[in-house]
């Protein structure tokens, strides 16, 4: 499989939220149409309705395992703990390498927005934040953790 981490960045730099851009580069991936990744991931963004909490490209990391590996039976503890531990592997990888899952904290802003009105999309926004690196960071974990099999041609 080609790496998407470039059109993932590119989605975002387009105007796209965080969580859209990853979650919807990958979707398609898992048998998710881009429309409805798009409307999925969307409330995502800016740390969870831009409450700034959980970075929004973790979230689409956590949501992409769920297509991959999600469990759906209420009594299946060990498909809960594999698709927790899934999860945990990508989160921590992605703290490892930035220092915090937290979207104020990487952003080095204090508690909640005030408002939830999202910024204006300048190249000064773009400049200004880590975001389109977390974006690819996020991407480079997914193709690494997610997509192994497929980059070698194996598909499960």
């Amino acid at each position: 499989m080609e790496s998407r981490i470039e059109q993932a960045v590119a989605t975002f730099e387009s105007g796209y939220t965080c969580a859209q851009s990853v979650f919807a580069t990958y979707a398609d991936l898992f048998g998710l149409d881009r429309e409805t990744a798009l409307k999925l991931a969307s409330p995502m963004g800016g740390g969870v309705g831009r409450m700034r909490e959980i970075c929004g490209v973790v979230s689409a990391m956590a949501l992409l395992a769920g297509l991959k590996e999600g469990n759906t039976d209420p009594e299946n503890e060990e498909g809960k703990e594999r698709i927790y531990l899934l999860t945990r592997q990508m989160a921590d990888q992605f703290k490892e390498k930035n220092g915090s899952i937290i979207c104020r904290e990487l952003l080095g802003i204090e508690g909640r927005e005030e408002s939830a009105k999202p910024s204006a999309r300048t190249k000064e926004y773009y400049a200004s934040r880590p975001c389109s690196r977390l974006v690819a960071d996020a991407s480079g974990i997914i193709e690494e953790v997610l997509l192994a099999d497929e980059k070698d041609g194996v598909s499960r």
